[in-house]
């Protein structure tokens, strides 16, 4: 298919998108992250991907929703690629690994365990799962402006919340100081990567360490003050980093 016809999944086309671009797995997300920008307009909503595009400090900078999982997050990397994305941060959820992560504090993957099946569908899991260092570089430099707090480290990406061994695993990745898990930050990563795309991602931890899942993520849908603070600042340092990339 010709990078200028409107993609398949996400359903815009390459006039539509940004070389800037915010992508997170809530449609709804899509929303609140579009109240940031001047001049918003949705542009797609088919199947779990939401697209808009708006300008913050301007410069034309898109959103798009990846719904759950590896699979359909690459789908929208390599189709967002397609339409001409040169730089995407990941604004997600987490669940903490670590007892001292609170609700609503971000994590900013350095790297990531690639515990999805998505990135392997492409190359073996001895690759590496790296951020982009000008992005991540640039977050971090507007949350310790900020003074929000903020953990640095590896995520584990992996693909189901209910295996039956998932108290192990969690217990497992803990001892190995891994800060939290999520489903898409080790794909993107991979093959962002593959694709000679500079990728980051930071996530807002919704679920405390052995907290029941259930009940975490429960509490993120009832709106939690802290929580909707921490997708925020997560979102305002996405957009500041990528409008201080150049070309």
């Amino acid at each position: 298919m010709s990078n200028h016809a409107q993609q398949p999944h996400i359903a815009v086309g390459i006039a539509d998108v940004s070389e800037k671009v915010i992508v997170c797995g809530e449609p709804d997300r899509v929303n609140r992250i579009a109240t940031l920008l001047d001049n918003s307009e949705q542009l797609a909503n088919n199947r779990e991907y939401r697209v808009v595009s708006g300008d913050y400090q301007g410069q034309k900078i898109t959103v798009c929703s990846t719904g759950i999982g590896a699979p359909s997050a690459i789908i929208a990397l390599e189709e967002l690629a397609l339409c001409g994305a040169k730089y995407l941060i990941r604004v997600g959820s987490a669940g903490a690994l670590q007892s001292h992560i609170q609700l609503g504090e971000l994590i900013v993957a350095e790297g990531a365990v690639r515990d999805e099946g998505g990135s392997k569908a492409y190359i073996t899991d001895t690759y590496p799962a790296v951020a982009s260092r000008a992005l991540t570089t640039g977050i971090e430099g507007y949350l310790r402006q900020h003074n929000y707090p903020t953990h640095y480290g590896i995520v584990r990406s992996h693909d189901s919340f209910y295996t039956d061994d998932e108290d192990t695993l969690c217990e497992h990745w803990n001892r190995k100081g891994v800060l939290g898990a999520d489903m898409e930050t080790s794909a993107l990563f991979t093959v962002g990567r593959l694709r000679g795309l500079q990728v980051a991602s930071i996530l807002n931890n919704v679920v405390l360490y052995q907290q029941d899942v259930q009940e975490g993520v429960s509490e993120y849908a009832n709106a939690n003050d802290t929580m909707q603070k921490g997708e925020l600042m997560a979102a305002k340092a996405a957009l500041s980093a990528l409008c201080n990339m150049t070309p």
